[in-house]
């Protein structure tokens, strides 16, 4: 590849990822106003349940949540705290190993994820209602290698 090629790629992948960052802001604000609105659940709040909900026994390490929230384990810490609270998320302790927690999704958690999965899932339809699926399956294949295997 020449430097012109070089040049013309980068500019490119630059416009590529300041559209995807924009995209992203105009996505989690929506997400926040609907599922505030509707079920008192921050957009940050439902990812954190999903991510639970979707881990074997509903609970995962603080740390593990953490990275797949792209926060630090205080930042994580600080937003369970609130949700311990309100009966969504418990703590646990893990049998063999008492320095490890864990963050479990309770029952009243499932129950709130499955009802603001109804929302989220049609505001997502509408945000992406002009886009054909095999964009959709493009795009998600480039995200998938922006963040790299088993994401």
């Amino acid at each position: 590849m020449d430097n012109h090629s070089d040049n013309d790629r980068g500019a490119a992948a630059l416009d590529f990822c300041l559209r995807l960052a924009r995209a992203q802001a105009t996505v989690v604000r929506r997400l926040d106003a609907v599922l505030g609105g509707h079920h008192g659940l921050s957009f940050s709040d439902f990812m954190l349940l999903h991510h639970l909900s979707k881990a074997p026994g509903g609970r995962l390490r603080r740390v593990d949540l953490a990275e797949r929230q792209g926060l630090t384990a205080s930042g994580v810490t600080r937003t369970l705290l609130p949700m311990e609270k309100t009966g969504l998320v418990a703590r646990m302790a893990d049998e063999r190993d008492a320095r490890v927690g864990f963050a479990a999704i309770t029952p009243a958690g499932h129950n709130l994820l499955d009802n603001a999965l109804l929302t989220a899932r049609e505001t997502c339809a509408e945000l992406l209602r002009h886009a054909p699926q095999e964009q959709l399956d493009a795009l998600a294949a480039v995200l998938g290698n922006i963040l790299g295997p088993g994401a």
